[in-house]
């Protein structure tokens, strides 16, 4: 976990009011009482301290979005009991807190959790007892688009919870009209991790997350930044740094279903076409992609050219490094531990010219950067992605010495 000194204030003004924190019931919003400017004033400080050791040539003003209603996904924990069911999170003693109510939460996805509460009332299903490992409705996990299109997933413990919940799909694509996704997941194992490997599609396959300049298409088990609007503000930062780069070719290493390789494969009035290829080990997040590549004709269009690989980021990167081909840039958007040492030493060595590398956790960025001397930071900035809590995104831009 990251460490960030920030410290709660109360203030009169500026700050999002709950009455679940101000009840103790839920504290997952640290920093809430801090007046949201003096947080991101506080993350950028922290973040600019903690990579001192490769201070850029500009931090460009943190990217801010609302401080309420920027969740485009809830992660509801299923307590309570047979017929009257909490959504929301567990207690200490695993006992269900209902957050229905919960400012954070896009609003569409506030108006359907009563709805979802009231149909798995109905369905008779118990919820998971953690403590004494029985139960069937462990999560719901809704997902919403800026359309307003929903996708619901249940988790469950058991095929009967599965079979209970199918057996009842025409009744839940009644009551929620808007969802154009509906599955149930299963996780038959006591572990603490959101879902299983099983999924069962009740209707739909992708939810399109129609963004300002590309649709992006989210399977159930799809990786997406929980805060839309500032997601957006980040791909396009990224492209403008790689269009004013103007490589020919572009990796986008990590490229989960393709923002990244999608905003930026567009030409610029370059001569000859961009070549960008997205690389991913999820193969359901490379379909994704490749779906909305698809939509956007780089297949048959003369401009830039799209190709997208499902394989570890790492492996190709070397693999492809050591036969002698080398992008002209290289993009990087890694989960919290960071590229590592392999990855970090192949770029070092490679000669390639720039890297964009996006993060979301400072510390193991430092330590990539330590491991990539030949590189310093031209630019830098600080997207809130995550506002109330200590966590952000950053992303930088590096040139080779």
């Amino acid at each position: 976990m990251t460490s960030l000194p920030l410290t709660p204030t109360s203030a009169a003004h500026g700050h999002l009011d709950c009455h679940y924190f101000n009840a103790g019931l839920c504290r997952s919003c640290t920093f809430i009482e801090t007046p949201h400017r003096d947080q991101v004033a506080d993350k950028e400080a922290w973040c600019a301290e903690v990579l001192a050791g490769h201070s850029p040539d500009a931090w460009l003003p943190a990217a801010v979005g609302l401080d309420r209603d920027f969740r485009n996904r809830a992660k509801l924990a299923v307590g309570g009991s047979a017929g009257s069911v909490t959504l929301g999170i567990l207690d200490q003693d695993f006992h269900g807190v209902d957050l229905r109510e919960c400012g954070i939460q896009a609003p569409q996805i506030r108006a359907v959790i009563p709805t979802i509460a009231h149909f798995l009332n109905g369905t008779g299903l118990a919820p998971y007892d953690v403590k004494a490992r029985r139960g069937e409705l462990k999560f719901v996990h809704i997902t919403a688009a800026p359309s307003g299109d929903l996708m619901t997933r249940f988790v469950v413990r058991s095929q009967h919870g599965l079979d209970v919940l199918r057996s009842r799909g025409q009744e839940l694509r009644a009551l929620l009209p808007t969802a154009t996704v509906i599955s149930v997941n299963l996780l038959p194992e006591h572990k603490a991790v959101l879902e299983g490997s099983r999924e069962e599609m009740l209707l739909g396959d992708s939810l399109r997350m129609n963004l300002d300049r590309v649709d992006l298409h989210l399977r159930p088990q799809s990786f997406f930044q929980t805060n839309t609007d500032v997601a957006i503000g980040l791909y396009n930062q990224v492209a403008a740094w790689v269009d004013e780069i103007a490589p020919s070719s572009l990796w986008d290493l990590y490229c989960g279903v393709g923002g990244f390789a999608l905003y930026c494969a567009g030409t610029t009035g370059q001569q000859s076409p961009r070549r960008v290829t997205g690389v991913e080990l999820s193969e359901q997040a490379i379909e994704s992609a490749k779906i909305s590549a698809a939509e956007l004709g780089f297949d048959s269009q003369s401009g830039a050219t799209v190709e997208f690989i499902a394989d570890d980021a790492t492996e190709f990167a070397e693999a492809n490094l050591a036969s002698g081909e080398r992008p002209d840039c290289v993009i990087v958007n890694p989960p919290r531990r960071g590229i590592g040492a392999r990855l970090s030493t192949a770029l070092e060595d490679s000669g390639i010219e720039h890297i964009v590398y996006s993060s979301c956790n400072p510390l193991t960025l430092a330590k990539d950067l330590d491991r990539m001397p030949s590189y310093t930071v031209e630019r830098a900035r600080v997207f809130d992605m995550f506002p109330h809590t200590k966590h952000l995104e950053v992303a930088v831009v590096l040139q080779r010495r």
